[in-house]
C-alpha cells in the first residue's frame, strides 16, 4: 500500500514537471514562430520597397540622361564664347558691385528615408560648408526635401525656405526657382549661391558635391585661348548671346543637379532595401533552424518523460 502511494506521488510529480517543461518549450517555439512571421512580413515590405525604388531609379535615370547632353552643351557653348570673345561682363558672371556679406546655400535632401547614407553624406558636407562661410558671411539656407529640416532644427540653423519638388520635377518648375535666384543675385541680395547635392557618377558611386551656381564662372581653357589665332565675329554680338545663354546655363545646371540627386537617392534606396531583404531572408533561415531544433528538443523531452513514467510504474 505504501509502495503504491509512493509510485502515485512520483507519477504526479513527474506530470507536474512535464507540464512545466512542456509550457516552457511551447512558449519558446511560439516566440520563435512569431519572430519568423515578423521577419517574413518585413522581408515582403523591403522587397516591395526595393521594386518601387528600382522603377523610380529607372525613370529618374532616363530623365537625367536625356537632359545631361543639353546641360553640358550649354555650358560648353558658354565656355567657348567666353574664351573666344574675350573679357565680356555679365551680371550673372561677376560678383556684386557691393558685397552684401550674405551667401545662399541650397541643400538637396530626400523627402523619405530608407536610403542608406544618402542624407548623412549631404548633411555632413552642407554643415562643413555652412560653418566655413559663417566665419565671414551670413548664410541663408534653403532646403529641398524634408529630411534636412530636423537636422537644421536640432543644430539651430534657420531655414529660409523649404521646397517640395516631388519625384518628377519639371523643367518649368526648376526654371522658376532659378529665375528667382538670378533675380536676387542681380539685385545684390547675396555674394554667391551654392548647391549641395549627391552627384551621380555611376550605379556603384554617388558623391556628395558642392557646386557654385552663382556667379556662373565657366572654366576657360587658357592654353586654347592663347593658341587661338582666329578672330571671331559674333552675330548677334557676344553680349547679346551671353544674355540668353548664361540664364539658360544656370537653369540647366540647377535642373541637372536636382535630377542627379534624385537618381542617387533612388539607387541608394534600392541598394539599401536589397540589403535589408537579403538580411531578412538570412534571419528567417536562422530562426527556422532554431525552431526546428527547439521542436526536436521538445519531442525528445516528451519521449524521455513517457519512458521515465513507464519505468516508474514497473
Amino acid at each position: 500500500m505504501l509502495l503504491g502511494n509512493a509510485k502515485q506521488a512520483v507519477l504526479q510529480r513527474l506530470q507536474v514537471i512535464r507540464r512545466s517543461l512542456h509550457c516552457l518549450q511551447m512558449g519558446k517555439t511560439r516566440e520563435i514562430k512569431k519572430r519568423i512571421k515578423a521577419v517574413a512580413n518585413i522581408r515582403r515590405i523591403t522587397k516591395t520597397m526595393q521594386m518601387i525604388a528600382t522603377a523610380k531609379f529607372q525613370s529618374a535615370m532616363i530623365r537625367a540622361s536625356a537632359s545631361k547632353p543639353y546641360a553640358q552643351g550649354i555650358y560648353e557653348l558658354v565656355t567657348h564664347l567666353a574664351a573666344t570673345a574675350g573679357n565680356i561682363e555679365h551680371p550673372l558672371a561677376k560678383p556684386p558691385a557691393e558685397s552684401p556679406g550674405r551667401v545662399l546655400l541650397l541643400v538637396i535632401t530626400s523627402d523619405r528615408g530608407m536610403c542608406g547614407a544618402y542624407n548623412s553624406h549631404i548633411i555632413k558636407l552642407a554643415l562643413e560648408t555652412y560653418q566655413r562661410y559663417l566665419k565671414d558671411h551670413e548664410v541663408v539656407v534653403e532646403l529641398i526635401g524634408r529630411k534636412g529640416v530636423a537636422f537644421c532644427r536640432f543644430n539651430g540653423i534657420d531655414v529660409a525656405e523649404q521646397h517640395q519638388i516631388g519625384d518628377k520635377p519639371t523643367y518649368e518648375q526648376i526654371s522658376q526657382m532659378a529665375e528667382r535666384y538670378m533675380a536676387q543675385y542681380t539685385a545684390g541680395r547675396f555674394d554667391s549661391m551654392h548647391v549641395v547635392y549627391q552627384q551621380f557618377i555611376s550605379n556603384a558611386r554617388q558623391v556628395a558635391t558642392l557646386t557654385q551656381l552663382l556667379p556662373l564662372s565657366p572654366e576657360v581653357d587658357k592654353s586654347a585661348t592663347s593658341a587661338r589665332t582666329v578672330d571671331y565675329e559674333f552675330s548677334p554680338p557676344a553680349e547679346e548671346l551671353l544674355r540668353g545663354l548664361l540664364p539658360e546655363a544656370v537653369k540647366t545646371t540647377l535642373y541637372q543637379a536636382i535630377s542627379e540627386a534624385l537618381v542617387s537617392e533612388h539607387i541608394m534606396r534600392m541598394v539599401a532595401m536589397k540589403a535589408a531583404t537579403d538580411n531578412a531572408g538570412k534571419m528567417g533561415k536562422t530562426l527556422t533552424r532554431k525552431f526546428n531544433r527547439a521542436r526536436q528538443t521538445q519531442i525528445t523531452t516528451e519521449l524521455t518523460e513517457i519512458i521515465s513514467g513507464s519505468a516508474a510504474l514497473e
